[in-house]
Formats: structure tokens, sequence, C-alpha cells
């Protein structure tokens, strides 16, 4: 637990933007957390937690404190004949708690694989991705207050989740770090293969009784095909929500573009691939000297080298004004721009 000053953020954001925090430190337990907060130098400065940086965009040096969670371990606290609650600490990578509930035979986050990022970042957003959010598995979480120090526990309830929304992101936006969260999964699975690509994937990999790892692997194959990797190209991932509008703006659009794809959300509202509204509005593959979209999948902005955070921004803002013209549409970052 060392305070750093003047601290480089370039190789703690996925999109490799250069920037720098007037102080860093990285915590592995509680009371490592707690001690941080109290120091007087720290106190009454802006505070952001980091975990893998996987869904950040700073566009300007950050001009406070910044604490990355190292709080590792995975542990069963109780289990029945058809569930078990698992705790895992908010340091702990995404991906690697998924690959232990495989390795364990314990279902409900298979379709949640390879999403980039930690275990205490991702009720903040409600984690989702074909046809399974978080919340679905979601139990409680363990959280420390960023000023006062105290430890507060939400339930499922209390978090108010949403389409990539949580309380976190909302009423009490940065005025926590989760320090860990209970998951409860599934001892005899019903799988989920109906959206996107899933089922198709499972066919092309001749595989006709799928099991959870099964789906895990179409997953992870098929964000492999259509993101890039972070380490080669900077990115964050889907840079912006798909967009739920009302049926009737879907029925006029409809007539005006009659390719255009949708999920139902409700008797009222549907939902739009951002992708494809990008990609209908030209972006797709579209290279601004060392920044752009990626050619593969339009919903990804990426880094090449060197970028600024403030072009990559513009570029996000140019695009959601694009949309907006053509579609009537207004689409909303998911990524978090400091």
């Amino acid at each position: 637990m060392t305070l750093q000053t003047d601290f480089q953020l370039k190789q703690y954001n996925t999109f490799g933007i250069e920037a720098k925090a007037r102080y860093f430190a990285r915590f592995e337990s509680v009371g490592e957390l707690q001690q941080l907060l109290q120091l007087p130098e720290v106190q009454p400065l802006e505070k952001l937690v980091l975990g893998g940086g996987s869904n950040l965009l700073f566009t300007k040096d950050f001009d406070g404190f910044v604490l990355q969670n190292g709080i590792k371990g995975i542990e069963v606290l109780r289990e029945n004949e058809e569930e078990v609650y698992i705790k895992a600490g908010g340091g702990e990578t995404w991906h690697d708690f998924v690959l232990y509930a495989l390795q364990h035979n314990y279902g409900g986050v298979e379709n949640l694989s390879l999403i980039p990022g930690t275990v205490g970042a991702a009720p903040l957003q409600n984690i989702g991705a074909y046809g399974v959010e978080l919340k679905d598995v979601f139990e409680e979480l363990e959280a420390v207050h960023l000023q006062t120090g105290q430890v507060h526990s939400f339930d499922n309830a209390t978090c108010k989740f949403g389409y990539r929304e949580s309380i976190f992101k909302n009423d009490l936006k940065g005025q926590y770090v989760v320090t860990s969260v209970i998951f409860r999964l599934s001892k005899t699975h019903t799988l989920n293969t109906s959206y996107g690509a899933i089922k198709t994937t499972l066919e092309e990999m001749q595989v006709q009784h799928p099991s959870i790892q099964d789906v895990s692997a179409a997953v992870c194959h098929i964000r492999q095909s259509k993101l890039p990797d972070p380490k080669q190209i900077g990115n964050a991932g889907s840079f912006f929500k798909n967009p739920e509008i009302p049926l009737q703006l879907f029925e006029q659009l409809r007539q005006q573009f009659p390719g255009i794809p949708s999920y139902p959300v409700s008797e009222t509202t549907v939902k739009v691939p951002a992708g494809w509204l990008i990609e209908q509005c030209g972006w797709k593959g579209k290279v601004i000297g060392n920044y752009g979209v990626h050619k593969n999948q339009a919903l990804v902005l990426v880094n090449y080298g060197g970028a600024k955070g403030e072009h990559v921004r513009q570029l996000a803002f140019d695009i959601i004004a694009s949309i907006e013209e053509k579609f009537g549409i207004r689409l909303h970052p998911e990524v978090n721009i400091l």
C-alpha cells in the first residue's frame, strides 16, 4: 500500500490514453482501503476507483486520488442441491470468476464470458451480454463509502439495476467502492442460447447438446471475432448502449428503413442495435488519424496509438449527432468519460 504522486495511468486504462493522477494507490483489503481514505492529503480530493480500466475514457489528467481495487479471493459461502452462493473479491478479473464457475460446473454467467473488467466494477453498470445481465445472478455486495470509510451492504433491490444501470451510476455515483460481491449460481442449468449468434455458433461447432462450457466457448468465439483485443488496439469495448425506443417511433422508422433490426423490451418499447445505426451512418471502419471506429464492430471506438482522449470523445459526439439527425434516436455512452 504505497501512495504515489503524479502517476501515469496509460497502462491502467484499456484505451491506452495518456493521463496522470495527482495521487494513486492500490489496496488489497478493506482495511488498507480504509487507511488510505484517512490520509489527510487525499481526504478533500475527488476519488476514482479503477478496476480493469475497461470502461473509462480519460480526456485530461485526473486532479484527484485514483484507487485501484486489488481485493482477491473466491469462496463458496453456502449451497444446496440446486444453487450455490459464491463470494468474490472486487479486484478479481471478471473472466477469471467466470472460469472458476465453469470449472466447478456452476451455471448462470457463461453468457457473460470474456467481458473485460473486474468483479467489483460489474454491478456498477449491470454488465450484460447475449440475453443475460449481472442482476440475474446477483445476491448482494459490500461496498466502502469513500468519505466515511464505512462498510455497507446492498441487495439486489437496493442496487436499482436497469439496462447498464445501477444506483452506483446515478444516486450514489462516485460515493462507493465495491469490495466484494455474492453471486447465486445454479447447479441445474437452464441455457440461454437464443440471443445473438450463440445458436448458430454452436451448430458450427457441431455441438448438439450444449453444456454451460460449450455456451461460454461460443460466446468467447463470437466476441473474439468481433471485438479487438485491448492489448493490441486501445478500446473500451462497446462504447454506446443499445437504445430503447417507443414502439410508435420504431414503426415509423421501419416504414423508412425496412431492414432495421429490433428486440422487444415490453409491449410499448423495443431495443435497436446501436451498431446497426452507426453502420448505416457510414462510421464503421472510419479512421481519423490515429483513432476511429473499428472495422468489424461499429460499437467500438479505437485508439490506434497515441490518440488523445478528447479526440475520441469528439468522435463519439459526432456519431451521436449523426444518428440523431438521421433516425431521431439519441445514443448514450456506456463508457465513463472523464
